[in-house]
């Protein structure tokens, strides 16, 4: 039988210590699903100062109290705490890399009051990505795979393949590299270059350099022994297409062979109406009917009438043109003459918040709008809602609507990155939601136009539901794929 692997799943966020987005999900129930595999798995992640040691339950590691991190132009020093994920039986160590004059603040990347990225992100990460090199020689844990994920972990593959190349200590780990949104790249001046100590070559179009700038992720995409994203599609998407490789698709495209689309896994513990504490009513596939309790329970919140003829259209969003909020807009009008009711969750760009604030006064009864962020409110949402609007220009892999799936709540979504591989569309005899291709406000507008046509025959609708509250996207079979992906490059 083949050995258990050491593997060291690095990430700038992970839930519950700290979350701006789904990597933060992924970071904490990717790691604790590969252990429940008899694999060794450890995390490592930034101190920031909004982690409250005491609710945390950190320790400080005493060996580990001063590592200095090579970096120009002098070394800085790290200290390491120490602290769990746990989940029933499952316990996953976290490590996280201290240093008070570089992550001693309340925000992650972004200073929480002008709401712009921290002028030393370059440093912060650069301290990080060398840091945790440093103090994994210091711990003398040595793992065979160091799994990094986004830009600000970018650098680890480029130190392992020079800095450390000839260090005994790393001579067999293998670097993953995944990639959770090309468009955030971790873009920096060329002053930025010393700061790393990387070897001077490495600042040219065969390293770290993009367009005159260094850049973190293009490090992981040229260094890493293997890279992945969060679904197939979007892996043919970021090499093929200058919107989505969002200028670095040639550096994708020539690493294709070493590229993979593993779909994020869902938590069902959290995520399934038949176990939800954070719904009206608990349901599942045979017992559907309930559901509609749950839908006079969010308009009841929303403040708008009940009426089960009329489907409600849910949105959990960040506000933002990247989700397809421009097409909304463009067509609220025509939507508000549908026989629908829309409720929407988020915050952003103040000009779609703007556009909520007036439709709510002037569509009353057809519009609820949080402008905020709800934990619970999202899970009723969820539970509530009969459709889900996601009409992204474009989706890495998506979270919601494999919620939704589960919730018996159908998808309407543009068929793009993840969207596209996990829904398949209401013309199939297996369909599960509705997908509409080209990014307009017309083909949206259609995809809805559909689905509230559906929606009218009830005996069809629930078939579409059943389909869906069938799928299984839990972690288990995504862990299982990046295992095989990992012992693929240990055998190398």
């Amino acid at each position: 039988m083949a050995r258990p692997l050491n593997i060291l799943f690095v990430s700038s966020e992970v839930d519950p210590f700290a979350k701006t987005g789904g990597l933060a999900d992924v970071s904490s129930a990717l790691p604790q699903s590969i252990k429940e595999s008899e694999h060794e798995v450890r995390v490592i992640m930034p101190r920031y100062g909004s982690i409250n040691e005491r609710k945390s339950k950190l320790h400080e590691m005493i060996r580990l109290k001063e590592v200095p991190v090579p970096m120009g132009p002098k070394p800085r020093m790290a200290s390491v705490k120490s602290s769990f994920i746990v989940n029933n039986t499952i316990k996953v160590q976290v490590y996280f890399i201290d240093n008070p004059h570089l992550f001693g603040r309340s925000g992650l990347y972004v200073h929480p009051d002008t709401k712009k990225d921290y002028p030393d992100n370059d440093e912060r990460f650069i301290f990080f990505c060398r840091g945790v090199l440093e103090v994994l020689k210091r711990l003398g844990w040595q793992p065979d795979i160091i799994h990094c994920n986004d830009w600000p972990t970018g650098l680890i593959p480029a130190y392992l393949k020079t800095v450390y190349r000839d260090d005994p200590f790393y001579r067999d780990t293998k670097s993953v590299f995944t990639i959770h949104n090309m468009a955030y790249q971790g873009v920096f001046p060329k002053a930025t270059f010393p700061k790393t100590l990387l070897p001077a070559e490495l600042m040219s179009m065969d390293g770290v350099e993009a367009y005159g700038h260094v850049n973190f992720l293009k490090a992981g995409l040229v260094f890493s022994d293997a890279i992945t994203t969060v679904s197939e599609r979007y892996a043919q998407e970021i090499r093929t297409s200058e919107e989505y490789g969002a200028g670095l698709q040639g550096v994708a495209e020539k690493r294709k062979n070493d590229l993979t689309g593993i779909v994020n896994g869902v938590d069902y513990s959290v995520w399934d109406p038949s176990v939800d504490p954070l719904i009206a009513l608990k349901y599942d596939a045979r017992s559907m009917d309930l559901k509609v309790e749950n839908k006079k329970a969010l308009l009841e919140k929303m403040g708008l009438p009940f009426n089960p003829a009329v489907p409600v259209i849910g949105i959990i969003s960040r506000l933002a043109d990247q989700k397809g909020f421009d097409l909304i807009g463009e067509e609220l009008e025509a939507l508000m003459k549908m026989d629908l009711q829309l409720v929407v969750l988020g915050t952003g760009e103040k000009k779609y918040h703007d556009l909520f604030e007036k439709a709510q006064k002037r569509y009353p009864g057809k519009v609820g709008a949080a402008l905020t962020f709800n934990n619970d409110l999202a899970h009723l949402i969820e539970a509530g809602s009969d459709m889900f609007l996601m009409p992204s220009r474009y989706e890495p892999c998506g979270l919601n609507q494999i919620y939704s799936l589960r919730y018996g709540t159908i998808p309407i979504v543009r068929a793009t990155g993840g969207l596209d591989d996990t829904i398949e569309d209401a013309s199939s005899p297996t369909g599960t939601g509705f997908k509409f291709k080209s990014y307009t406000a017309a083909e949206m507008l259609k995809a809805i136009q559909r689905a509230v046509a559906a929606y009218a025959d009830q005996t069809g609708w629930r078939k579409l539901m059943k389909n869906g509250m069938a799928k299984d996207f839990s972690w288990e079979s995504s862990a299982r794929k990046y295992v095989q992906l990992y012992r693929n490059l240990t055998r190398k």
